[in-house]
């Protein structure tokens, strides 16, 4: 039986490095992105360590398009909107409780807006090997453009459709996403300020943030991603700060 809980249920890590020379990182686990019927979208992100320190974020995509970020952590700018707050109308701050309910069915509750949504990953048979394999392939390999563009074609094939791991986001970074195991949602329920968001879809189209593609449809990942610094002198005083917080 497939237990998410005691793997990913564990406290926050402290500030590291990333794994590679010039970057900046971030490793935990998360929802990519999880469509819905009515053209919602969610994702959710839970950092347990980077450079400046762990987080918890919530991700909205309204079915106008719209994006909004939801920080549970110290500072907007040390998380999530760090890469993608360019292109959404709202960062802000917000209360984040996760609740496991069984050894693969998570609940996650937002105090504002208010948000309810439970979901249960699945491991198929495809899945398990592919997880299995990744965990054996060096981190290395995802320096590698045709790594990354295999890894993509096997997503492709797993219904996310054109899925992007590596890319610019909207701040500028160049990031590469590496995901060492991933699980499919296909059972999740949800509720905004008491509206249902109604049944999980796959969409025809990925929906993206700014340029960059989520998956078509629901998946929990575990891994790492990793930004090429942008800007060294802010980067190092950005640390500098956090590290003093710590």
């Amino acid at each position: 039986m497939l237990d998410l809980r005691l793997d990913l249920g564990g406290n926050p890590g402290t500030p590291g490095q990333a794994p590679w020379p010039g970057h900046e990182y971030a490793k935990g686990w998360g929802v990519f992105a999880q469509p819905f019927a009515t053209g919602h979208v969610l994702g959710l992100r839970v950092v347990r360590d980077n450079d400046f320190g762990a987080y918890r974020t919530l991700w909205h995509r309204d079915p106008e398009g719209t994006w909004s970020i939801y920080v549970d952590g110290p500072r907007l700018d040390t998380a999530c909107p760090r890469y993608y707050g360019a292109a959404c109308n709202y960062t802000g701050f917000g209360r984040l409780d996760l609740e496991w309910l069984g050894p693969a069915t998570l609940r996650v509750h937002l105090d504002s807006p208010d948000l309810d949504w439970i979901l249960t990953a699945t491991q198929p048979p495809l899945v398990r090997i592919l997880n299995v394999v990744n965990d054996a392939v060096p981190l290395s390999t995802w320096r590698f453009p045709a790594m990354v563009h295999s890894r993509e074609r096997m997503a492709r094939a797993l219904g996310m459709g054109g899925l992007q791991l590596r890319g610019v986001m909207p701040s500028g970074h160049v990031g590469t996403l590496m995901p060492q195991r991933m699980y499919l949602i296909n059972d999740t329920a949800a509720t905004l300020n008491g509206m249902d968001l109604g049944p999980p879809t796959r969409l025809r189209d990925n929906p993206t943030i700014g340029d960059f593609p989520l998956p078509a449809r629901g998946v929990l990942a575990v891994g790492q991603g990793v930004w090429e610094i942008l800007d060294p002198r802010e980067y190092d005083l950005t640390r500098a700060e956090t590290s003093i917080r710590s």
